[in-house]
């Protein structure tokens, strides 16, 4: 979301991408000589390692996705969890999700306050939405991430390396990047710590195609080196 852009605005961005979604993200990143599915798997098996380690297992575990778009990911998410949620600004993207998902819940929100209560679930994730919101808006953002999670459950960010080249050129050509705003691993950090979070932590991801468990442990051990092109932060409701 650009500076004084409104959510209304930004769903209306998105909204023209709900059939497209996939394609356009394609077309930034062919260079790379991967799609977009390619990093959707390398992040969901990333999450599921998170969430088993965290909860002994992910398979009751009730987590919401926001900023969702078109669901891309849940088809591997869902069958793996106890249950999911969707959430985004855009309510042709969520009918697409629905379309795909139908044992998904999804519900549109505006932008800046999540409709659950609190301590509803027991994780939450973004992959790569908080560089869409403005920079102002960022504490808000986090805290409501924080606000819906139980005591003890998860909050994790997944974003953009700012100081990888290639992802930069990747975001730089993708058409509803225009308003990016990339945010480093310390300020994602620091968002979460301020929104009382604990434990919070991060790594790099994507230094190497972590095509399986060893190759991904290789890529976490690798992730102190900044040279991901990805990056994962988490933390826990106090």
């Amino acid at each position: 979301m650009s500076i004084g852009q409104t959510p209304a605005d930004q769903a209306a961005q998105f909204d023209s991408y709900a059939d497209s979604y996939a394609e356009a993200v394609n077309q930034s990143i062919g260079f790379l000589g991967v799609k977009v599915d390619y990093f959707t798997r390398v992040k969901v098996d990333y999450m599921i390692d998170l969430l088993d380690t965290h909860f002994g297992g992910s398979d009751r575990v009730a987590m919401l996705d926001v900023g969702c778009g078109v669901g891309q990911s849940h088809p591997l998410y869902a069958p793996r969890l106890g249950s999911l949620t969707g959430t985004d600004v855009s309510a042709p993207c969520l009918d697409r999700a629905a379309a795909r998902n139908p044992g998904v819940a999804y519900q549109a929100y505006d932008g800046t306050r999540l409709p659950w209560d609190d301590n509803r679930f027991d994780a939450v994730m973004t992959t790569c939405v908080m560089h869409h919101v403005p920079p102002a808006q960022w504490p808000q953002f986090a805290a409501e991430l924080a606000r819906v999670v139980r005591p003890g459950g998860l909050v994790t960010v997944f974003e953009h390396n700012p100081f990888n080249p290639l992802t930069r050129r990747a975001v730089n050509t993708c058409p509803f990047d225009d308003d990016a705003v990339l945010l480093s691993q310390r300020r994602t950090r620091a968002l979460l710590r301020d929104a009382g979070l604990v434990n919070v932590q991060s790594r790099a991801i994507l230094s190497i195609p972590p095509v399986g468990p060893v190759s991904r442990r290789v890529d976490l051990a690798l992730g102190h080196l900044s040279l991901g092109a990805q990056y994962i932060a988490h933390g826990t409701v106090a």
